[in-house]
């Protein structure tokens, strides 16, 4: 045997030495024996480099140094999940799919593990890359550090596809989390708060030897790509574990919502046995191709639902009241409490909501409150223990003037929340709006973060978010932590923001209401932002998905001087305030008026580009059959209801070719 082929062999005997124990938990050598066959491993690899492999087992001991992570963009979107509390909701949520799809439905029904969310890249069943979830469009290149993960295959076997991604959870166990925090405390080390933080930390450690010394698990979940050769998200998980991830084998495929609250109802009792924290159920619609069906929604998949299981409770002093000010003038009051432990946290603030919400609570300052922290990241305060209330306890009464600049607060008619109307002049709403503006999903300038744009407002550098592209080096590198590579990469990431399409921009501006989605619809009806800025209330609301609130919103806005002008000047620097003449060129209005249903497998284009065809040339995706329904492009595999439905409100269903042969 030669030493290449030596090589291999250990290679190969220690992959599978690893998933046996790590993966299987079933060892078959001792750990001395397993060190040893790695020892003469590392000897042959460092004697021998012409035959290094980035995969290999020995290169999970770490040691990479990553000072700066680099940012990567998702080949495929990172959704978050909607949550639901009750059977209601589960029920709800069902009704809903039921009239989107035809035939039976089945779900998987999977625990929901609280770690650190983590997209891997398999290529020819090798790991490329590791990525955090980010904010689901983009996240941190974090692949050193998860190579290090012991139960993460970096070799595949079996017959995986060339390309895909596997999404999961980073873990780590509560036995391992305690032996760490035992070795800190014997080190007269704090100890950490809890093993999701714990895991979620250690990612971003820029040593990966020190990563490699943690005990954290990887449990997967999800497979992502195209021609999988993969029908359902049961056989998915199974798959999975053939080729060597480490999957929960707590799974159960339901046939309806009362199997899956069995599922819920065993776990809600039994979670407490297992080895990692879990705070709920995903229940995913089991078949892909209804999953395809039933799509997206801007946030989240229609077909997966999270159960949450009932929230921990505590009960603490309410020691005052303040009250926040949002970028678009809203106020928050927030609770602040004497400090408490709940769900492994230190908690010492909660949200009030708004004036409504105190009044009905009649949470008062000094009163014993009781907090839970549920499906939201901020906790809330449930109700008041009014037994032991202090005597001379006085009502709540809301704040009128703003505890920023001291204007008026109003409140219009049929609207929760207070306002500051000051738009202009009150800093947390001027420094709101830049920050919003210079986000990832938004104008994403690169080198400015939100600590440095209130540093810029608080000196007086910029007053709005035009002002940013008349920064000179000069101005900015007095600034607290600024240094000059700082200073060059801030002035950088300002001039390439001129780049970002108009879609983004039109959200970037902060236009009360105007989220991603809204932003896209009024880009792709106006084209441009002159045109947007001419619309009445009444033209608005004629466009799709566009209310009367919305509606008012943007006319609100266009309605300001400052604004308009602002709007110029942005126009000035470059910023993209109109659909560019390449995404012109792929528009017609040959659709325009018509509304279209999308059912079945197609061949030649994917379900998303037909979809994005048909708006393209001015129709509307429509996800139900009605009496509305213009024609319906039918694949394999349509469902029979839909055909029925069709039939009798006598609408024409086009096959594939028919459909792109009326685009030409």
């Amino acid at each position: 045997m030669n030493t290449e082929q030596k090589i291999n062999q250990l290679r190969e005997e220690l992959r599978t030495h690893n998933y046996n124990y790590y993966v299987l938990d079933t060892p078959t050598i001792s750990d001395f024996e397993f060190d040893i066959k790695l020892k003469e491993l590392q000897a042959l690899e460092e004697k021998h480099p012409e035959f290094f492999d980035a995969n290999s087992p020995t290169q999970r001991v770490g040691g990479a140094i990553t000072k700066n992570f680099e940012t990567v963009v998702h080949e495929h979107r990172m959704y978050s999940l909607d949550n639901s509390y009750s059977k209601e909701d589960l029920q709800d949520w069902e009704t809903r799919i039921k009239k989107l799809v035809d035939g039976n439905v089945q779900y998987t029904c999977e625990l929901k593990y609280d770690g650190a969310s983590m997209s891997l890249t398999y290529e020819n069943g090798k790991l490329v890359r590791a990525v955090t979830r980010g904010d689901g469009f983009q996240g941190d290149n974090v692949t050193a550090n998860v190579k290090t993960i012991k139960s993460v295959p970096l070799q595949l076997k079996g017959d995986f596809p060339s390309k895909f991604d596997i999404r999961g959870e980073i873990v780590l166990p509560f036995d391992g989390f305690n032996k760490m925090n035992e070795a800190r405390l014997a080190n007269g080390e704090e100890p950490y708060r809890n093993p999701r933080n714990t895991a979620s930390g250690s990612l971003k450690l820029q040593d990966s030897s020190e990563v490699a010394k943690r005990p954290l698990e990887c449990l997967l979940y999800n497979i992502t790509g195209k021609n999988l050769g993969i029908k359902t998200q049961f056989e998915s998980l199974q798959k999975a574990r053939d080729w060597g991830f480490k999957v929960p084998e707590a799974a159960k495929l339901a046939n309806s919502i009362d199997e899956v609250l069995e599922f819920i109802n065993y776990w809600d009792v039994n979670r407490h046995n297992l080895p990692y924290e879990t705070d709920g159920v995903v229940i995913k619609v089991n078949s892909f191709q209804q999953q395809d069906e039933l799509g997206y929604t801007a946030k989240a998949p229609r077909w997966a639902m999270a159960y949450k299981f009932k929230a921990e409770q505590v009960s603490t002093k309410l020691n005052s009241i303040t009250y926040q000010v949002g970028r678009t003038g809203a106020i928050t009051p927030v609770a602040n409490l004497e400090p408490v432990e709940l769900a492994g946290t230190t908690v010492k603030r909660a949200s009030l909501h708004n004036a409504d919400q105190i009044e009905k609570l009649d949470v008062r300052i000094g009163d014993e409150v009781y907090v839970e922290k549920g499906g939201e990241i901020i906790p809330k305060i449930l109700g008041v223990d009014v037994t032991k209330r202090l005597p001379n306890s006085q009502p709540t009464t809301y704040i009128t003037h703003c505890p920023e600049c001291g204007t008026e607060l109003i409140r219009k008619e049929g609207e929760a929340q207070h306002y500051c109307p000051n738009y202009n002049g009150c800093n947390p709403q001027i420094i709101g709006r830049i920050q919003h503006y210079i986000s990832r999903k938004a104008m994403d300038i690169e080198g400015l973060g939100g600590e440095t744009v209130a540093l810029l407002v608080n000196a007086g550098l910029i007053n709005n978010y035009a002002d940013l592209y008349q920064l000179t080096k000069d101005q900015i590198l007095p600034l607290e932590r600024m240094a000059e590579k700082s200073a060059d990469n801030l002035i950088e990431g300002i001039s390439k923001s001129v780049n970002i399409p108009f879609e983004r921009v039109l959200f970037a501006l902060g236009i009360r209401y105007v989220g991603e989605t809204v932003a896209k619809k009024l880009a792709k009806h106006y084209k441009t932002i002159d045109a947007i800025a001419l619309a009445t209330e009444e033209d608005l609301v004629n466009v799709d998905e566009i209310g009367v609130k919305i509606a008012q919103s943007v006319v609100d806005f266009f309605n300001s001087e400052v604004n308009r002008n602002i709007i110029e000047r942005l126009k000035g620097f470059g910023v993209q305030l109109k659909i560019s003449e390449e995404e012109l060129a792929g528009q017609t209005t040959i659709l325009e008026g018509q509304i279209i249903v999308v059912s079945g497998v197609f061949q030649t284009v994917s379900r998303n580009e037909l979809k994005k065809l048909i708006e393209d040339n001015g129709g509307k995706v429509a996800s139900s059959i009605s009496s509305k329904t213009s024609f319906i492009v039918a694949g394999d595999n349509m469902g029979p209801s839909k055909k029925e439905k069709a039939d009798k409100l006598g609408i024409s269903i086009l096959n594939e070719s028919e459909f792109l042969q009326k685009l030409k």
